[in-house]
Order: C-alpha cells, then sequence, then structure tokens
C-alpha cells in the first residue's frame, strides 16, 4: 500500500480525528497512565489521549514512516513518543502500559490475533485493551456510498469492497476479545457525522491512493472512473447543486481487562 501523510489526513485522518476522542473515553483512560497506541497512524489517538489526560504518557507504533514522521512533527511533547514498529512483535516488556488501544487498524494487520496476543503482554494485569474498527458493511457512509456505486457499475469490484475485510461486524470484536480470555469484555457503536464542503471534497481524497477505496479507483481507466464520479455525485446530491454533504460513520468498539493477580 502506498504511504503519503498529507493525503491520508484528506482521506482518513479528519475522521480519525473526530473518533479518536470516543474510543479515549470509552476505554476509560485517566490521567497519568501509559497508553499504548498500536496503529498509531498520523497520531489521532496519542493527541486524543493527552487532550483528556495530560498527565499521561503515549507511545505511537505504526509500520508506515511517513505517518510516523508526520505524527512526530505534529504532536511532538514530552508526554507522546512515535516510532515504526510492527504490531505483530511489539518491542515492549511484558506488563508495560496501564492500556493498550488501537483505533481503525486492527482489521489491516495480517495477523491480528498475533496482534492482539501482543497487546495483551505488554499491558499490566488489571489493565484494558481496546479497538475500534468501521463498520464497513452498513455504517461507514462514506464508504458505503462508494462501493455501492462501484459495484454496481463493476460487479467485479465486489471482491474489493471493504465490507468484507475481518473484525467490521457487530460481535466480531467481541468474540475476538472474549477468545484470547479477556475479562469484562464490553463492545459499544461509537458514531460521527462526516462532513464535507463539497462533492469535490468528498470525491478527491478517493483519487489519492490511501486504503482499499482510493487503491481501487486507481486501477480504473478515465471514462469508467469518470463514470463512477458522476454515479455517487448522483447518489449524493440528487439534481441539486454542489453543496455541503453530512454523512454517518459508526464504528464497532470493544474493551476488555486483563485479569488481575489474585
Amino acid at each position: 500500500m502506498f504511504f503519503a501523510s498529507d493525503a491520508y489526513e484528506r482521506f482518513m485522518g479528519r475522521w480519525s480525528r473526530a473518533l479518536a476522542p470516543l474510543l479515549v473515553e470509552f476505554a476509560g483512560v485517566r490521567d497519568g497512565e501509559a497508553v499504548l497506541d498500536v496503529g498509531s497512524g498520523t497520531g489521532a489517538l496519542a493527541a486524543a489521549v493527552i487532550a483528556a489526560a495530560p498527565g499521561s504518557h503515549v507511545v505511537g507504533v505504526d509500520p508506515a514512516a511517513p505517518y510516523i514522521a508526520f505524527a512526530q512533527a505534529h504532536h511532538s511533547g514530552p508526554q507522546t513518543q512515535f516510532e515504526v514498529g510492527d504490531a505483530q512483535e511489539l518491542r515492549f516488556g511484558d506488563e508495560t502500559f496501564d492500556r493498550s488501544l488501537s483505533l481503525l487498524n486492527l482489521n489491516f494487520i495480517p495477523d491480528h490475533r498475533r496482534a492482539l496476543s501482543e497487546m495483551k503482554r505488554v499491558t499490566r494485569l488489571g489493565g484494558t485493551v481496546a479497538a475500534a474498527v468501521w463498520d464497513y458493511g452498513d455504517g461507514m457512509q462514506m464508504l458505503r456510498r462508494f462501493w455501492d456505486e462501484a459495484v454496481a457499475l463493476e460487479p467485479t469490484s465486489d471482491a474489493a469492497d471493504e465490507r468484507h475485510m475481518p473484525l467490521c461486524r457487530k460481535g466480531e470484536l467481541a468474540t475476538l476479545w472474549r477468545e484470547h480470555q479477556l475479562q469484562d469484555v464490553s463492545e459499544e457503536p461509537l458514531t460521527i457525522e462526516t462532513r464535507f464542503a463539497s462533492f469535490d471534497d468528498y470525491w478527491t481524497p478517493f483519487l489519492e491512493k490511501q486504503g482499499p477505496a482510493s487503491a481501487y479507483v486507481a486501477t480504473l481507466d478515465d471514462e469508467v472512473r469518470e463514470q463512477l464520479r458522476l454515479r455517487l455525485r448522483r447518489r449524493l446530491l440528487g439534481d441539486n447543486p454542489d453543496g455541503p454533504l453530512v454523512l454517518h460513520a459508526r464504528s464497532w468498539a470493544v474493551r476488555g481487562r486483563l485479569r488481575a493477580r489474585d
């Protein structure tokens, strides 16, 4: 996958920033805690942790060096640290963090079971592991509208539709957490509004090769790409002139606690 931090910010980073505070609250982060941000991207979750709990210390780990560089440039400070790393093989010692969190990333990790095992390992006993993943099948309207029109135009594109990704349906994260013997598992929907200044504000980020939908657009020839653009414009605006758009984006969030020593 092609990683470009500025393009990611235009495509998904702005919605990550809106969702991050909801996950921080859901995960119960407390001031002064050590927090691991797995798949930290451009730093949205780490920034939300510090905003809610300024005495905390956050370490963000992501495999994409451009995202880490962006996070370091925009969210640097004594309470934050960002580094390139693999969620499937974390470098930290056992029980290093009070909470380990992952925002919109776990479903992209090749072995998400191993990643969750690593998140558990580096979290102290009695600590919390939490994550959120977009509901691609129904609740993430920005992408659902896109894929509905893409598949209607080219039925073979269904194979790329993000609704087929793991962990994005209700109950899947909770099942994974329970399979890993986490306690007091709770799963809830977290929903934000995605506001666009215009149709171009919605469409242009799909041209920047960030994420599966943009990668699909990059495979289209000019004629098919224009057909898709026009279908989406009609879907979102009907016969109305261009103007602001408001869609909703739902994620499924899960949290669980490591059993404390008796």
